[in-house]
């Protein structure tokens, strides 16, 4: 089992670490870390996922961005750990930190595969351009609030 809470300073290294297991130490020089560089991630919304010993299985994180003028958060990364996947634990760490960023924002942005997203009400975004090289297909938006995607279109941005 389990247990979700809020990512702390003290798991930042863990964390780090996770991710580089899950997507390899390359993962950084994906165009999404580019609007990731010196900007911190929206701390509220990071959570992790530790076992009853204390082992750390998944975390997610959010970081501000802009796309035209509006302020959207960008999903991910969001990882489980190879020995708790398929255990639901993605599921759990997305729904939880959406419900807590419904209390700030009004829109959700990433970069993933629909046919997984679609199911927490992800749906694909037309007129959002990502950094080069993404796939147009593999953006995607949530609204926090209904109709929040609704004429927002441009170039994502980092936060300055």
């Amino acid at each position: 089992m389990f247990v979700l809470k809020k990512e702390s300073p003290e798991d930042w290294w863990e964390v780090e670490a996770l991710f580089d297991l899950c997507f390899a130490p390359g993962r950084t020089a994906l165009s999404s870390y580019r609007l990731r560089d010196d900007v911190p991630p929206v701390a509220a919304l990071g959570r992790i996922a530790r076992d009853e010993n204390g082992i750390l299985g998944g975390a997610i994180r959010y970081w501000p961005v802009r796309v035209g003028q509006a302020d959207v958060l960008l999903l991910g990364p969001i990882a489980v750990h190879p020995t708790a996947q398929g255990e639901g634990l993605a599921a759990a760490m997305i729904r939880d930190s959406l419900a807590q960023a419904a209390e700030s924002w009004d829109r959700v942005l990433l970069v993933g595969d629909l046919p997984y997203y679609k199911r927490f009400g992800f749906f694909r975004l037309t007129g959002v351009e990502m950094p080069p090289p993404t796939n147009p297909d593999r953006i995607l938006g949530f609204d926090l609030r209904p109709g929040a995607w609704e004429g927002i279109c441009g170039s994502v941005t980092r936060v300055a």
